[in-house]
This record gives structure tokens, sequence and C-alpha cells, in this order.
């Protein structure tokens, strides 16, 4: 609960700060370089090398590839029929497709299904999440801003994205045993990743921008709030036959609203910058809701 209040008081202090005029505004530009450039790696650093692997975190780290993947799908359809700008579409497909499942998603699920359900999230997080945001939602993002880079300049961009290079330096040191001062030092650099993500958004939200991106903020959150946990829920459950706690906090984790981190890199890239803090902001306010109502369904699976 500690970790929600967090979330909800940097998010207004955000907004407050840009309310009262009290800080230059480039301030969103130089947070955002900040949590890519160092707290995002720092996090990968920490967390990767502490998992341990198994066969059960196939299915689990399989949930994110396949919402962003059907994520990609169903906005690049509805931007066709609805002929939306093509940053329109890139925006709902990366932010509607990947999932706040670290800093919001790991204390819901300890909220609602306790201590033991926190490996389960950790590994939806880092072995899902946190992959596709770094290899899928990077090359997304490069394909629909307005430079259309080619396919090396995306691949070029993937193999020099901080996170993703963190992440590969993680998994080479998973046989080393990190000295106890390296681990406070990265826990310390990862921390701050939820308090200054949120004042960023914060500092970005213009309620204004609502009655203008009310249908594709509809058509984002209704995706990544209800249809993405949907399509999990039917694949996992009724198709595979999987149940338990597992499985159903697979799903919950599906239901989480849009990442932060993936506005910041959409925003990076000019992808409708307005509607993907919209998405960020009304997804977190909304979810509250939605989550309790796919906790309850999930019961019984």
């Amino acid at each position: 609960m500690n970790n929600l209040l967090l979330l909800i008081l940097c998010f207004i202090v955000g907004m407050l700060l840009r309310h009262f005029k009290r800080i230059p505004e480039n301030t969103p530009a130089a947070l955002n370089s900040f949590i890519l450039h160092v707290s995002l790696p720092a996090l990968a650093l920490l967390y990767i090398h502490q998992i341990k692997f198994s066969s059960e975190m196939l299915l689990v780290a399989a949930m994110a590839w396949l919402v962003f993947g059907v994520s990609a799908g169903f906005f690049w359809f509805v931007g066709r029929r609805l002929h939306l700008f093509r940053a329109t579409t890139g925006a709902l497909t990366l932010v509607g497709g990947l999932g706040n499942t670290s800093f919001f998603g790991v204390p819901m699920v300890e909220a609602y299904y306790g201590k033991e359900g926190m490996s389960t999230a950790i590994i939806a997080d880092l072995l899902g999440s946190f992959f596709v945001l770094s290899i899928l939602g990077i090359s997304v993002a490069g394909f629909y801003s307005s430079g259309r880079p080619s396919a090396a300049e995306i691949a070029k961009r993937i193999v020099l994205f901080p996170p993703f290079i963190a992440l590969v330096v993680a998994l080479l040191l998973i046989p080393v045993i990190y000295a106890d001062w390296v681990v406070i030092l990265l826990k310390r650099l990862g921390d701050t990743l939820a308090p200054l993500a949120l004042v960023s958004v914060g500092l970005q939200l213009r309620l204004g921008h609502l009655a203008a991106h009310k249908r594709n903020l509809a058509l984002g959150l209704s995706y990544k709030l209800i249809l993405a946990p949907f399509v999990i829920y039917l694949l996992y459950v009724q198709m595979l036959g999987a149940h338990g706690q597992t499985i159903q906090i697979t799903v919950f984790e599906a239901a989480m609203p849009p990442m932060i981190t993936a506005a910041i890199i959409a925003s990076e890239h000019d992808l409708d910058p307005p509607l993907v803090n919209l998405m960020v902001a009304i997804g977190l306010l909304v979810s509250f809701i939605t989550l309790s109502a796919w906790w309850w369904i999930l019961r019984g699976a």
C-alpha cells in the first residue's frame, strides 16, 4: 500500500509543479533521460541477476509477448479502418501493448495475492515486459516515428538502448556474486524509477487534451485493461486448461495499466505525447476498478 501511495503522491507533485510553474519546461525530458539511462539499467542489473530459471517461467514470461503481438495487429487494423495518424497508431501499439508490471504491478500483486505471488510478478515483468520493451518496443517506436528508419537503424537502436545493454550484461553476470555495496547501489538507483516516472507524467499531463483524444484514449485503455487480459484468459485457462495461482497472477498482470516507460519512449519518438500521457494517467486511475474486477473473475481459475 505504501508503494501505491508513493505513486499517487508523485503524480500529484508533478501536476502541482507544472501548475505553479516551479520548474523549467524541459524538466520531463531530463527526467525521462535519467530513467532510461540510469534507473532502468540499474533495475535490470539487480533483479535479472537474481532470477532462478525454471520451465514454469515460460508461460508467465510469454504473456507480455502475446499481449504486445496482439496489440500490434489490433491497432494496425484499427488504425487503417479509422484512418489514424501513423504516430497515433504507433502510440496505441506501444503504450497499449505494454503493461505496468513493475512498480505498479508488483505492489498490486502483493496486495491481492500476498508475498507468495511476488516471484510470479517479477518473472512476468523482467522476462516478459522488460524484454518486450527492450526489443519489440523500441523497434515499434522506431518504425512508427516520422523518420521511418531502416531495419539496420532499428537494430542499432535496440543494441544501443541502455536498458537492453544492461539486460545483456545482467544475463552474463548471473554466475557472478555481487558485493553487498553493489546490490545497495543498484537498488538505490533503481528505486528512483517510480517517483521520477510519475512526476514526469504529472508534469506532462494536460487534461485539456482529453476531449480531443477521448476516442483514441478509449480504444487504447479498452484493449489494455479489458481485451488483453481476456485474450490471455481464453488462451491459458480455456484453451490450454492451465489453472492455479500462477496463472491467475499472469492474467492479472496482463490487466495492468499502460507502462510509464513505454509512454516515455513513445514521447521520445514523438508518437502522440498527449495521448500516451493521458493513457498512463487515466489508465492508472481506472485500473483500480478493473483490476478488482479481474481478481474477482479469476478467483476460481
